[in-house]
């Protein structure tokens, strides 16, 4: 059973049409071959008798908790009941002389109730009993005499396969609002975080980063939990990663980054980059914390900055820091870094490098890729 209502009403509705529209025309037989009947009151008893089990199935079917197997049980009970007495209400003599049955297509409203409750399977089964019925009521089978219960078992296969297409959607739809709303939440933590405590343990970071005994060692513990704290707020949840050549979270790339000696700053907000863009940008980030591992003592802040028609990664470190000539001989002779893992990558996205050294201020180099590269 798939939960009630959603994209199930609909087809519940359409059985309930389906009943009364066929028993219009059961009406309409009977009247017409009346007098041909072996027992016409009991024609009329019986046509009385599907009258009122339609009714109860229409408001059975109705309520999510009747469509279960007594009610599903009793259904195909009623309908085989019919058919097994139509040899004595309407006479061998009447249907040898092709009197239809007094179901007719009635016979099809259990098939698809059992298709839509279970899908494929049940409506199949349910097809088949009927089907089989529907021949012992023949005195003479043909070729003809398997149009009908062909008709059944399609109807039982076409309508359960929609049937559990429906349930499908309504439960990826309903994953989807739940994901919605916990993404909304997990943002508005974010911000919140992200302007209260982030701040905080950043500031007692860089505050006591330079200083002795307890201080010091508070300073350190502070950059940990600001990394840890960065890091869960950013991941995506379980099972939820995007699909191949969607856009990415730039934020949660770098946020990989995060440790006690490397600060990331992110907006509150998603920063979306197209896949392959945006690993190419975190590819080019890491090089640039290689060299400030290699070079600048490993103690690195990274900034991501959504500016609209581009995204900007700043990396500066503490370091030394280097004249520009130094700099310039360095991209020319592809040392550190600069000639493939970042101005190459960087290049390649339509982007830019600028870096920004002088001696004894410590090195920044800003990553700026448009939103639209490819």
């Amino acid at each position: 059973m798939s939960p009630a209502g959603g994209f199930e009403v609909p087809l519940w509705r359409a059985v309930a049409v389906f009943r009364f529209a066929s028993l219009g025309y059961v009406c309409v037989l009977i009247l017409r071959d009346y007098d041909r009947y072996a027992h016409p009151f009991a024609a009329a008893a019986v046509l009385l008798v599907m009258l009122a089990w339609t009714v109860v199935a229409a408001v059975g079917y109705a309520r999510p908790s009747w469509r279960r197997w007594p009610l599903l049980l009793a259904d195909l009970g009623v309908v085989l009941g019919v058919l097994l007495v139509t040899p004595w209400v309407v006479g061998r003599e009447a249907l040898a002389a092709g009197v239809p049955t007094l179901a007719v297509a009635w016979l099809g409203g259990p098939v698809l109730a059992w298709a839509v409750s279970g899908g494929r399977r049940r409506g199949t089964v349910a097809a088949l009993l009927v089907g089989a019925a529907d021949l012992a009521t023949r005195e003479q089978i043909g070729d003809s005499s398997f149009t009908g219960p062909i008709l059944a078992l399609l109807a039982g296969v076409v309508v359960g396969h929609v049937a559990r297409l429906a349930a499908t959607a309504e439960e990826r739809l309903q994953r989807a609002v739940e994901l919605e709303a916990a993404t909304r939440e997990r943002e508005r933590l974010a911000r919140d975080i992200h302007d209260s405590v982030l701040q905080v343990l950043s500031l007692v970071q860089r505050r006591g980063a330079h200083l002795d005994g307890e201080a010091g060692e508070l300073a350190r513990l502070a950059g940990e939990q600001e990394a840890a704290l960065r890091a869960l707020i950013t991941a995506p949840e379980p099972g939820t990663g995007p699909p191949t050549g969607a856009d990415l979270d730039v934020r949660t790339l770098l946020g990989r980054y995060a440790s006690a000696g490397v600060s990331v700053s992110a907006p509150a907000t998603p920063v979306p980059l197209p896949a392959p863009v945006a690993r190419e940008l975190a590819a080019a980030t890491g090089a640039a914390l290689d060299n400030v591992e290699r070079h600048a003592g490993g103690r690195a802040w990274v900034l991501i900055e959504d500016e609209g028609e581009t995204v900007t990664v700043s990396v500066r470190d503490e370091g030394p820091g280097m004249s520009q000539e130094r700099l310039d001989e360095a991209a020319r002779q592809g040392r550190l870094g600069f000639a493939q893992s970042i101005r190459g990558r960087v290049g390649d996205l339509g982007g830019a490098v600028r870096v920004h050294s002088a001696p004894g201020t410590g090195t920044e180099v800003e990553l700026v890729v448009p939103r639209s590269a490819g």
